[in-house]
């Protein structure tokens, strides 16, 4: 007898439909898989034929052929387990079940039938929707994720009986139910406030500026400064992410298998960082069928990179590509996959080996060539790359015992917010969606200079002997600069600040 069921497998941070054939025949028990399974996959055998004596049934004792179809795509995991034990038990005419051609099902069979959560439930619930289907069958703990999609019914069964038992009743029971709160990243909420920084305020106001316009951030220092906790609060002014945002979010941190338990939307924003002893693969994804990396896992959040310097050449050479598209593309013999990366790099650093060069208090042990070795692995296109470079001075005794504290982050959010609005409207009908992802010729259109501007900028350009590359950064900086002061016109105080965000690179490689 042949049965017929409707599962999904991941490709990159997509689903695809797999429909399972299962085909019982009299002769010698057998259990054949075809279809281009995983050893994942191929193992389903075991889980399936103990989990479905343990749960009150009978196993065929004849010859069983799986087909996992299309056959030209690779299966992989251990999602398929439940919707095969389903298949099985159809075909021997142990159940009926009319709502299968319905159901989209997926999950892992422990040996004693209970089902356990997969990785990617919420694409998955996505592309069966998109597939025509009409509800999806998942473990317990991945209802919360699977059921933010809309107009779609998210079913969960703690074992295996519990999911035959729903499908022969024809699913009564009520589907799962996300609370309206749990879907609104709007209530996001963060542990860090970028009122516990003391002092700096000229790099909070480069933050600031940074968190506006969604640019790229460097921060040179001696240790013990400041810099990588001024960095972890960058997310806690950026502007809170759309529900698109975060449902892209929430898409890679389902495929990773880093959904938080009990968590149906992820929204706060990503904060990424990674030790600089990553791999390249580790950074912006790999492996033989390709993962995404750190790189897309900071999408629409913040990637921060500390001791920028100790990282692999490779790891930050590689990093232009998504730093100019927003995106990476691995590719492989097998296939060439995707992956989102619109994220803001804030990167670390001290000024030397030791860290301690130009600091008011400690004397630098480094000699000339030790520090040029140390600065030169930074190199010039990746330095063109940031649009904000700012130096972190050591504090002073009496901004460390100060105890009144700094603005808080709704305050600066409230700016940047309204700076983005300001964008938004710009670029209205436009590809752009922040000053940083300005080209050229959106450049010429929204950044038109006065002579005395101009003029600045021109003596900045050969003075400090910037690249175009430079030029473009310097002139989306100054946008940014203006939307937060309200101006529709640049002015020359906007595009001196902006040229003195780029003036360390020459402090200090130069």
């Amino acid at each position: 007898m042949l049965a017929r069921v409707h599962s999904a497998t991941l490709i990159g941070v997509d689903a695809h439909p797999v429909q399972i054939e299962v085909d019982i025949t009299k002769g010698l028990e057998a259990f054949n898989l075809v279809g281009l399974p995983d050893a994942a996959v191929r193992e389903s055998r075991e889980r399936v034929r103990s989990a479905i004596r343990n749960s009150g049934f009978t196993y065929p004792t004849e010859r069983i052929t799986v087909n996992l179809a299309p056959a030209d795509i690779r299966k992989e995991g251990p999602a398929f387990d439940l919707p095969i034990a389903i298949a099985i038990l159809l075909a021997s005419g142990q159940i009926s079940a009319n709502s299968v051609e319905d159901t989209a099902i997926v999950g892992e069979l422990a040996l004693d039938g209970l089902v356990r959560p997969i990785t990617g439930a919420l694409p998955i619930a996505i592309g069966a929707r998109q597939n025509g289907k009409v509800r999806l069958m998942v473990a317990a703990q991945n209802g919360p994720e699977a059921a933010v999609v809309d107009d779609f019914d998210v079913y969960t069964a703690e074992t295996l009986y519990d999911a035959v038992s729903m499908m022969e009743e024809g699913f009564l029971h009520e589907p799962v139910q996300v609370a309206p709160e749990e879907l609104d990243p709007q209530t996001a909420q963060y542990s860090l406030d970028l009122s516990d920084v003391k002092g700096q305020e000229h790099v909070k106001r480069a933050l600031e500026v940074a968190s506006a316009g969604g640019h790229n951030m460097l921060m040179i220092g001696p240790p013990g400064s400041g810099k990588t906790m001024l960095a972890r609060r960058m997310p806690t002014i950026l502007p809170p992410m759309t529900f698109a945002e975060a449902l892209e979010v929430t898409k890679l941190y389902s495929v990773a298998g880093l959904m938080p338990e009990k968590t149906a939307l992820i929204r706060a924003r990503p904060f990424r960082a990674p030790h600089h002893t990553v791999s390249t693969a580790g950074l912006v994804g790999g492996g033989s069928v390709p993962q995404a990396g750190e790189v897309s896992l900071a999408h629409n959040g913040v990637l921060f990179l500390d001791e920028l310097p100790e990282f692999g050449h490779s790891c930050l050479e590689v990093l232009r590509q998504p730093l100019e598209d927003a995106m990476v593309t691995i590719s492989r013999a097998q296939m060439s996959l995707t992956f989102p990366a619109n994220f803001q790099l804030i990167a670390a650093m001290n000024p030397c080996p030791c860290g301690f060069r130009g600091d008011s208090v400690r004397q630098c042990t480094c000699n000339s060539n030790s520090i040029a070795r140390y600065l030169k692995r930074i190199s010039g296109p990746l330095q063109d790359r940031i649009d904000i470079q700012v130096e972190v001075p050591r504090l002073t005794a009496d901004e460390l015992i100060d105890r009144q504290p700094g603005e808080a982050s709704t305050r600066v959010q409230e700016r940047v917010v309204v700076a983005r609005q300001i964008q938004q409207q710009r670029f209205e009908g436009t590809q752009f969606h922040n000053n940083a992802a300005m080209n050229s010729k959106a450049l010429r259109h929204f950044c038109v200079l006065s002579e005395d501007v101009a003029s600045l900028l021109r003596a900045a350009i050969d003075r400090f002997q910037l690249s175009a590359r430079a030029h473009d950064r310097i002139l989306k900086v100054t946008r940014t600069i203006a939307d937060l002061d309200g101006s529709e016109e640049i002015l020359v105080h906007h595009i001196a600040e902006a040229v003195q965000y780029r003036s360390l690179d020459r402090k200090f490689w130069t």
